[in-house]
């Protein structure tokens, strides 16, 4: 389908289940509030599937630096600033980031809900024999050990600190 059709197509099936729909008050850049009740159901959709699909192709790093990013960003659009050239840097991040971000998704819609029921990439970074917790060839337990000790040195400090 070509990207019109699809949302068209999005938007019909979002809307006869109630997806998409958003009571917002805002923050405008000329400091006034304003409310707002908007109808995306084809957007919201889309929305959905993409997270889905960058849940299995994004590693942990990327994935933080783009939610970090998207805010900003959002608001550079939402002010009218597209032309501004910290966009187009951001712009040029983001799309690094999304080199392999393709895949399907099987997404439920529901009295308002999208529920995530399937996905599946050709670049998915999920794999079965690394997540496992049984003996395997692929992750040590004992490696935690150190990991975990790491990671409570500040804990520990503080609690001596707040013990005295």
């Amino acid at each position: 389908m070509s990207p019109a059709a699809l949302l068209g197509r999005l938007n019909d099936l979002g809307g006869a289940n109630g997806v998409g729909r958003l009571d917002l008050v805002e923050n405008r850049y000329v400091g006034m509030k304003s409310r707002g009740v908007y109808e995306a159901p084809g957007g919201t959709i889309l929305h959905a599937a993409h997270r889905a699909i960058e849940s299995i192709t994004l590693d942990r790093g990327s994935a933080h630096l783009k939610d970090e990013l998207m805010p900003r960003y959002a608001e550079l659009i939402y002010n009218g600033f597209w032309f501004a050239p910290e966009r187009e840097m951001l712009q040029a991040a983001i799309d690094h980031s999304q080199r392999y971000v393709t895949g399907s998704v099987r997404l439920k819609l529901y009295k308002g809900g999208i529920q995530v029921v399937g996905r599946t990439s050709p670049h998915s970074l999920y794999s079965l024999a690394h997540v496992t917790f049984e003996q395997d060839s692929v992750y040590d337990q004992r490696d935690a050990e150190g990991f975990i000790r790491l990671n409570a040195l500040r804990l520990r400090i503080l609690n001596r600190a707040h013990r005295r």
